[in-house]
């Protein structure tokens, strides 16, 4: 968390650069190292997108390679939402951390939070799904409960009390920018933790609305994902400049 705390600070930046890597195998190659050059000194964070290299016959490798070409001090969370306990978590945990040498790692909690704890290892960043940004005609975030909420709502109190739990790692929350509502909700009911944030640009988010739900009071704790209106701009890191700014504007001004 102090290497996430010292990136904001130092790049000024709350903007996640998402790394999902469509085109052919010789062509994601040059352009993943192109993305990387360009955007990194505006991006307090990466975020490869793990499925979009393993459907590649070289992709752990070459997802090894484009972690080590990002500088040292930009923390990068692997986007594998394992969801997994026991045994299985535990050598999820192992390739995200030990192989491939993320320093977070998003989580599926559907399992509880036997599905999150092995991945809480002493300063590793995990993002447990919460409200996540997609729109399903049956959705299982909004199912209501008995007592009161939605499942959404169960899903962040689960990562917030293991946050509590396990202060040597940092638990933090998938929030999606697609309904802002939401968000002001989550924000209320943890109002200490990082969301990583999913939905602005390709799906439609909201910025302000967006950053207005779910800043803390100190104008952090949001981490802003763009992956695909980066991945195909002509010019990434004006891009990712550009979105890195506007951004800033909205932390100015948030009352």
């Amino acid at each position: 968390m102090q290497q996430l705390i010292t990136r904001v600070h130092s790049a000024n930046s709350l903007l996640c650069v998402g790394l999902d890597p469509i085109g052919t195998d010789a062509e994601v190659a040059v352009r993943l190292r192109q993305v990387v050059a360009e955007t990194h000194a505006y991006a307090a964070a990466f975020k490869p997108n793990l499925a979009f290299f393993l459907s590649r016959e070289d992709g752990v490798a070459l997802l090894k390679s484009t972690i080590q070409s990002i500088p040292a001090d930009i923390p990068v969370i692997l986007d594998g939402k394992f969801g997994d306990i026991a045994n299985t978590a535990d050598h999820y945990a192992r390739f995200a951390y030990d192989v491939v040498g993320a320093h977070g790692v998003t989580v599926n909690p559907y399992m509880g939070d036997d599905a999150i704890r092995p991945f809480a290892r002493p300063g590793k960043l995990v993002f447990s799904l919460a409200k996540t940004s997609n729109k399903p005609a049956h959705n299982l975030q909004d199912q209501a409960l008995a007592h009161g909420g939605h499942l959404s709502d169960l899903a962040a109190q689960v990562a917030r009390q293991l946050d509590e739990e396990l202060p040597e790692a940092i638990i933090g929350l998938v929030v999606g920018a697609t309904e802002p509502t939401a968000m002001a909700r989550v924000r209320a009911a943890c109002p200490r933790q990082w969301f990583l944030v999913p939905g602005i640009g390709a799906q439609g988010g909201d910025l302000a609305a967006t950053l207005k739900a779910g800043l803390r009071k100190d104008g952090s704790g949001v981490l802003i994902n763009a992956s695909r209106s980066i991945w195909q701009a002509p010019d990434a890191g004006k891009a990712a400049q550009e979105l890195r700014d506007q951004i800033n504007e909205f932390r100015l001004v948030k009352s």
